[in-house]
């Protein structure tokens, strides 16, 4: 009996040092993948926390993920970055965005996959409800900064409510939805000033049936949210909710 502990000390021991150089590993990857983006890119994470909010969220390798109204594919890259050459990542835009701007999300997008750079990346430009996905096809997904323009249109709760159901079918029991916006208060017209009336919001949020959870990682209560997010004042800085919205095990 007495061999039978230090054999079973040094097996425990020699796991866990396998499992340390292994994350030291994941670890260096990610941090090489994140340097490796473009300096326009980089000067962005101070403000948006890449590294911190995958890590809150649970997004990692090899998992296949959502970057929703990705826009020019910031948040692409960063999650290509993350789930590695064994995952992918869905980079969706409805095809209306790219009437903004002259083309300019098209054309970011194009520069930003050109030459497969990117090579477990595939661009979907179809509207959420037309991915021609099927249901439970995604470990995880993530919205940054693009909720309050859903819920601030016409279709209000609605429109809301349609898009976070749509998702919440998309993603496979215990997925989650990542789900960061620009924070704007009650009194001031949002629309305008480009922020989520997080009163108004939680409601719908609430009843789409997800576990939810906050994190406070992009808060920052030195704006006053007066601002339009636009503004060199305050752009890049905003202060922003972090939600986790985890479809449940069950499916339901």
């Amino acid at each position: 009996m007495k061999d039978r502990i230090p054999f079973a000390t040094a097996v425990r021991t020699l796991v866990l040092a396998a499992l340390a150089v292994t994350t030291f590993a994941a670890q260096a990857d990610w941090a090489a993948g994140l340097a490796a983006r473009s300096p326009e890119d980089q000067v962005r994470d101070a403000g948006r926390k890449p590294a911190e909010v995958l890590d809150w969220l649970g997004i990692g390798p090899g998992m296949t993920v959502m970057d929703l109204v990705a826009s020019g594919g910031w948040y692409t890259e960063v999650l290509s970055v993350a789930v590695g050459p064994k995952g992918l990542v869905y980079a969706q835009n409805p095809p209306m965005i790219y009437n903004f701007r002259d083309g300019f999300y098209d054309k970011a997008m194009s520069a930003r996959l050109a030459d497969g750079r990117l090579a477990n990346v595939v661009r979907l430009d179809r509207d959420i409800n037309e991915t021609g996905l099927q249901p439970g096809t995604l470990d995880a997904a993530i919205t940054a900064l693009n909720f309050h323009d859903i819920v601030n249109n016409p279709g209000g709760a609605e429109a809301g409510a349609g898009f976070l159901a749509t998702v919440k079918a998309l993603l496979k029991p215990g997925g989650v939805l990542g789900l960061i916006d620009h924070v704007g208060d009650s009194d001031k017209n949002n629309t305008e000033l480009h922020r989520l009336d997080v009163g108004a919001a939680l409601p719908i949020i609430e009843a789409a049936g997800f576990e939810m959870a906050s994190s406070d990682l992009l808060r920052n209560p030195d704006d006053d949210r007066t601002a339009m997010v636009f503004n060199p004042a305050i752009r890049g800085q905003t202060d922003r909710v972090l939600y986790k919205l985890t479809k449940p095990a069950d499916g339901g």
